[in-house]
């Protein structure tokens, strides 16, 4: 694995776990055994990496996404999987990576909120199509427009998440998110 690779798996880890303002590229170079001007050639400032940090967590749950999808599954499966990359996540003892961020936003340089932000409004537009798709083929129930139901589900997924936290336990986290979707599903 490259060091780019390596600094970013560490970094990201240390944002899930401590938040962006509960580290420093002295955590990072320590626990690589590099220099902090190592660090700097990768990744000349904290807010360049952030900006990675996000690109590349972006990605990756954009690519689950799809992957979701592809399965062939009906709507109401699709909101557990989602919900469940979140259990996974969790499962690591850590937090959603923008969840994390978004409770640093006030601090955090201009870009890396615009992506946090893009971060949500993409998930949104993900699971506003999910539920559109449910509802049109009457495997979902709700009042109001999706986009609303969707902004509800990742801020209560999100949330589920924090309160879970400090009692370390993934039943609090999927009883939540069981209540949020379930509620949701037409029973066949």
């Amino acid at each position: 694995m490259d060091t780019a690779t390596q600094i970013l798996d560490v970094a990201e880890r240390l944002v899930q776990e401590r938040g962006y303002n509960g580290f420093s590229y002295a955590d990072v170079a320590g626990e690589l055994d590099i220099s902090k001007a190592a660090l700097h050639y990768h990744y000349p400032g904290k807010a360049e990496l952030g900006e990675a940090l996000i690109e590349r967590y972006a990605t990756r749950f954009a690519e689950a996404l799809v992957a979701v999808d592809a399965r062939g599954i009906d709507a109401a499966e699709k909101l557990r999987a989602y919900a469940q990359l979140y259990a996974e996540v969790f499962r690591d003892d850590r937090m959603c990576l923008c969840g994390m961020l978004a409770a640093d936003y006030a601090t955090l340089p201009e870009p890396m909120r615009e992506r946090v932000v893009r971060f949500f409004d993409d998930n949104e537009v993900w699971l506003t199509h999910v539920l559109e798709d449910g509802r049109a083929a009457r495997t979902l129930r709700f009042q109001g427009p999706a986009r609303s139901v969707a902004r509800t589900l990742v801020g209560g997924l999100e949330g589920a998440m924090l309160v879970a936290r400090p009692y370390k336990d993934i039943k609090r986290f999927r009883s939540a998110a069981s209540l949020l979707i379930d509620g949701l599903a037409v029973e066949r």
